[in-house]
């Protein structure tokens, strides 16, 4: 798989617009919206006004949106076929954590990686892999059996049971 040298973001957006089968106005108005904040993305930082060239700006409410956008269109070229060449069991996505189920007797957690890493150059992929026959994925615990998988609550270390009220 080759890296992705240029991706037309705009095209992205407008083939998700026409599966939902918006009308053509509302597509168009969509678009330009898309054009806008994406070229008009600039910060001050201390005091001096700069221009973002890449990416999306932090915090933004539309980043996590179009964010999302990119994410599904690259799973639905990509993932297939990393799912058939690894031989993945299951891939789970919630917002940037990926939890993925392989046979580790028919495949390599490193050359999953590195499949995963060739996707786009800008991103980049790490793993955590089980100890002790169990894995920590957001606030459980997957203990896995000879038999079947079980679940608990996971807690970090720093997860404090009250937050004070700050006024």
């Amino acid at each position: 798989m080759a890296y992705i040298q240029k991706i037309n973001y705009t095209w992205i957006i407008f083939d998700k617009l026409e599966q939902l089968q918006l009308d053509p106005q509302t597509r168009q108005e969509l678009l330009r919206w898309y054009d806008v904040i994406t070229h008009q993305n600039y910060f001050s930082n201390n005091g001096e006004i700069l221009i973002q060239e890449d990416g999306l700006a932090m915090g933004a409410p539309t980043s996590g949106l179009l964010a999302e956008f990119f994410l599904q269109h690259l799973e639905h070229i990509h993932i297939p076929l990393l799912s058939d060449k690894h031989k993945i069991a299951r891939y789970f996505r919630y917002v940037d954590d990926i939890l993925i189920i392989y046979d580790s007797n028919l495949s390599d957690l490193h050359n999953i990686l590195d499949g995963f890493n060739k996707i786009h150059p800008k991103m980049v992929f790490t793993a955590e892999q089980e100890t002790d026959s169990q894995l920590n994925f957001f606030d459980i615990t997957i203990h896995r059996t000879p038999t079947n998988w079980k679940f608990s609550v996971y807690r970090k270390p720093t997860f404090r049971y009250h937050h004070p009220i700050q006024f």
